[in-house]
């Protein structure tokens, strides 16, 4: 909830922090990057010195960093309270996932991590109709108060869960991180600020410091004997599925929805409850879909499954195209209900991919790079979507001009994941009969 709770009060939440156009992204993706940047790192230290640990101090420190949200004077304080949010969240998530990797086996943790992946659906749902209706009741800043209340509720619940953790520590793998994590950062910023000139000086720096720190990332991971990324899981096909389907999705179905709320507001002219309710159109499918996709026959293969729901994003997304500032809301109902579908069956299966291509000592490494892709995804998806929805000016018809454009491309994105993750779901069959996960040489 707490991650789409500013798509409804962006214009409110702007206006109290005197944000500009540039602030109103990091507004909006801030907390994606602390996800991208905190999960791998999160899931080695719940590996390492607890799950259940680590979801407690993740549950402390959502509260803290919400307190500071609450009470930011500016967007830079706003902005470094969500970065922190996200981090916070990170651990929820990883350790989340990775509890019921190591609690459950076979068809209970498929069905485990399905209603995990709906859960996801719901809170993104619910969030944007909560925020907006405290924004209209009292003030944008009451969402936050609550967040704080929920977090120490959590916090203190976390009593409950089994504790767990891998047998072998890997240490925190700090060269790791630090190389990721400037990548990571170094790209989402120039995407932000490539909007005003791809050509600047200052975001081809920063592209080439993206590129050569995520290379860095990958020949350090290749050389250390516990990496924080074990490189060789990207030889299962079902590692590459999760990951690779996890990145498309945030990349082309999180940065559509989360850019959708502001148009409807700034160029169809609807309130941001309204607004928040058509969205919860495709948030709504989509955790029904992902809550019954554990009935779905065994037998129906999560590569395919995922295949299918990326398939039917892609063609929500195009439903939506044609939009002018006349379109009246259910206009967008049709392609929000298929792009919901395909989404709710894209999280489910991702989630139980997630769990499953890894071995059960390392499932927080598994859920953390899963959502790491992402939430990496999700920060370049609502930049880059931002970018082109306003690219040529903020008046209504400029706005639902660039959009369609955006939903284009966002559909393409879909299609081509789609159409990449039949092969590798044949490899996955192929390997079928010596599905026992064999350890890599960090894990031997």
């Amino acid at each position: 909830m707490n991650y789409t709770a500013p798509i409804a009060t962006l214009t409110d939440t702007a206006a109290g922090l005197h944000a500009g156009t540039t602030a109103r992204i990091w507004v909006m993706s801030s907390i994606s990057l602390g996800l991208a940047a905190a999960l791998l790192a999160v899931g080695a230290l719940a590996d390492d010195h607890g799950r259940r640990r680590v979801f407690a101090l993740g549950g402390g420190l959502l509260a803290l960093s919400s307190v500071v949200c609450a009470v930011a004077p500016d967007s830079a304080a706003f902005v470094a309270g969500r970065i922190v949010q996200g981090a916070a969240t990170a651990a929820l998530l990883a350790t989340g996932l990775g509890i019921i990797g190591h609690t459950f086996t076979g068809a209970a943790r498929a069905r485990a991590a399905g209603i995990w992946g709906a859960m996801l659906g719901l809170g993104i749902a619910l969030g944007p109709i909560a925020a907006a209706g405290i924004a209209r009741l009292a003030d944008w800043r009451l969402w936050y108060w609550v967040t704080v209340a929920a977090s120490v509720a959590l916090t203190a619940a976390a009593r409950a869960l089994p504790e767990s953790r891998a047998e072998h520590r890997r240490g925190l793998d700090l060269p790791g991180l630090v190389t990721m994590v400037g990548g990571v950062s170094a790209l989402l910023t120039a995407v932000t600020l490539g909007r005003t000139g791809w050509t600047r000086p200052t975001v081809l720096v920063l592209l080439a410091a993206a590129v050569a720190l995520l290379v860095a990332f990958v020949a350090v991971e290749a050389r250390r004997t516990a990496p924080m990324l074990d490189l060789g899981l990207f030889r299962r096909p079902a590692f590459l599925l999760s990951v690779g389907g996890a990145m498309v999705t945030g990349l082309a179905v999180i940065g559509m929805a989360s850019n959708l709320v502001t148009v409807m507001v700034s160029a169809l002219g609807l309130s941001p409850l309204a607004a928040s309710f058509v969205l919860a159109i495709w948030s709504g499918a989509s955790y029904l879909v992902a809550l019954q996709a554990r009935r779905l026959p065994a037998r129906w293969s999560a590569g395919h499954l995922l295949a299918a729901g990326l398939a039917l994003s892609a063609v929500g997304e195009l439903a939506m195209t044609g939009l002018d500032p006349g379109t009246p809301w259910w206009g967008l109902a049709t392609g929000l209900v298929i792009a919901g579908v395909g989404s709710g069956l894209a999280n489910a299966m991702l989630a139980r991919l997630a769990v499953d291509s890894v071995p059960p000592q390392r499932a927080s490494m598994g859920s953390g790079a899963n959502n790491t892709a992402r939430y990496t995804g999700a920060a370049l998806g609502v930049a880059l979507v931002f970018a082109i929805t306003t690219g040529s000016g903020t008046s209504p018809r400029a706005l639902t001009h660039g959009f369609g454009i955006a939903l284009v491309v966002s559909a393409v994105v879909c299609a081509l994941g789609a159409v990449a993750a039949v092969p590798l779901t044949r490899r996955l069959a192929a390997h079928a009969t010596s599905s026992a996960v064999v350890p890599s040489p960090q894990e031997r």
